[in-house]
């Protein structure tokens, strides 16, 4: 399986996978890409790389779906801005910052999942003084569980 997925567009906006040989959907491309794949679409007669279009179609079909794409006083800028300002953010910026934003939050999902994990494993007295010294008092605090119902759930 190559890492790219070449789709060939055809003039009765067809999209054809040529690793299956078959017809395919704008959503079956949407689950390739969602599945970690990269797409590259090509127009069958002139072999021009219409990939973006593509792209932006499957982007409009969900928005349809949740009638939201991207909060209207930026749709506003791009249309007003388009290749100017924000192509170049859209290049460069855009992709290092959602990159960083994923990586933070996979990082401190993982974080949390341990605070969880070490809280509900605490007795009452060792929460008791791990969370006074905690600089996250207030998030412990919040998950603990009262000493009666914790009782009750123990027996």
């Amino acid at each position: 399986m190559a890492d790219t997925l070449i789709i060939k567009k055809y003039n009765n906006r067809r999209l054809y996978d040529t690793e299956k040989n078959a017809y395919v959907t704008l959503g079956q491309v949407s689950a390739v890409i969602k599945q970690g794949r990269q797409v590259e679409v090509i127009d069958a007669n002139t072999k021009e790389d219409v990939t973006a279009f593509i792209l932006t179609q499957i982007l409009l079909e969900e928005a349809k779906k949740k009638n939201f794409l991207l909060p209207v006083p930026i749709l506003h800028l791009m249309i007003q801005f388009g290749d100017t300002v924000l192509s170049e953010f859209f290049e460069k910026h855009l992709p290092q910052i959602i990159n960083n934003y994923l990586s933070l939050k996979t990082s401190m999902d993982k974080e949390f999942e341990k605070w969880l994990d070490l809280s509900l494993g605490l007795t009452d007295q060792a929460k008791k003084s791990f969370t006074t010294m905690s600089p996250l008092k207030s998030i412990l605090d919040l998950m603990a569980v009262p000493g009666e119902q914790r009782k009750n759930k123990e027996t």
